[in-house]
């Protein structure tokens, strides 16, 4: 079998602009991910994370909780994936995440969703080809109780000038 032509495949740009956002504007984050106990414990053990709550299960009953936790870590940047298709697939910087609230507890089979909204927008000061684009996140385990709220910056580029 030989090689695929790779230069024959159509390519297809992904991701928003800058100019395609909106203050207001909702995104209900179409992908959603349920959390197993294997995605817990590695990544407790890939990230050194070792505090018990996180993998041992009868410590975690014993301090109420059904069963091992998964570690918050693991469900922000499980959150942040969720966005990035609708978000930042096109690229650009990230500038950080602001007011992470953990609201309750993540446990092994919960699946969680994402909607974000933008909360602000401005053009770059040293970048005059991008803008600054600002979301609030939130996500929702299967039952719709929300699990963790935040908010992410991006420098995100704008469409050329025709």
């Amino acid at each position: 079998m030989t090689d695929p032509d790779f230069s024959t495949f159509p390519v297809k740009a992904r991701g928003q602009l800058y100019q395609d956002f909106s203050v207001g504007e909702v995104f209900e984050h179409h992908w959603g991910r349920t959390l197993t106990e294997a995605d817990g414990v590695l990544f407790c053990t890939q990230t050194l994370r070792f505090t018990p709550l996180y993998f041992n299960a009868h410590y975690a009953q014993q301090h109420g909780h059904p069963g091992a936790v998964i570690d918050p870590l693991l469900v922000l940047c499980t959150v942040v994936g969720l966005s990035v298709e609708d978000l930042s697939e096109a690229g650009g910087p990230f500038l950080g995440i602001d007011k992470v609230r953990f609201q309750r507890p993540v446990y092994p089979a919960d699946t969680l969703s994402a909607r974000s909204v933008v909360l602000a927008m401005r053009p770059s000061e040293s970048h005059p080809a991008t803008g600054v684009v600002t979301w609030s996140t939130e996500a929702r385990n299967q039952r719709g109780e929300v699990v963790v709220t935040y908010e992410r910056s991006n420098l995100v580029a704008k469409r050329e000038a025709h």
